[in-house]
């Protein structure tokens, strides 16, 4: 079965660019999840209040729809999502789809002054604590790799590739 990369951490850790070059490395479709979020969860986050498990059901629903389809494809994909949950992970798996996740891990001064430096992106940088208060990190047993996210992004997809390429 085609593997599903789930390119996961909080805001600002390089998911989105990651995950669009690994996407072109592997000649994969790509999804980018906060475009599937819905209106009232893009509008709640821009007001500075975080999302709750249940503002994120029907999105995490979604998303695990995608990597169903993608797997059933034939080829695959790359997602970035933040993912931060076991517990949202769980769902991916359930998914019967090989998922295999890459956290771009990255601390909090980081991440908060990328934020904060991004135009147009409806997540401030006031979030960054709740994030991190959800940020459950890769398990012992959770299929994947955690790099440092503040490596070049060609590196991080490099040692992607190479760990995808080592999984058979």
């Amino acid at each position: 079965m085609p593997t599903v990369v789930v390119v996961m951490g909080v805001s600002g850790s390089g998911k989105s660019t990651v995950g669009r070059l690994l996407a072109h490395r592997m000649t994969l479709p790509f999804l980018e999840a906060d475009d599937l979020h819905p209106p009232a969860n893009r509008a709640k986050m821009a007001a500075g209040r975080p999302l709750d498990d249940e503002d994120r059901r029907a999105w995490l629903l979604s998303l695990a729809a995608w990597i169903r389809q993608a797997a059933d494809s034939g080829r695959g994909g790359v997602m970035a999502c933040s993912a931060l949950k076991h517990e949202y992970r769980d769902l991916f798996r359930r998914t019967g789809a090989d998922v295999w996740f890459l956290h771009l891990a990255l601390d909090r001064t980081t991440a908060r002054r990328r934020v904060a430096a991004r135009r147009g992106h409806f997540m401030p940088a006031g979030l960054m604590d709740s994030q991190y208060a959800a940020l459950e990190p890769l398990r012992p047993g959770e299929p994947g790799l955690t790099v440092d996210a503040t490596a070049d992004p060609q590196v991080i997809v490099d040692e992607a590739a190479n760990a995808l390429r080592a999984l058979g």
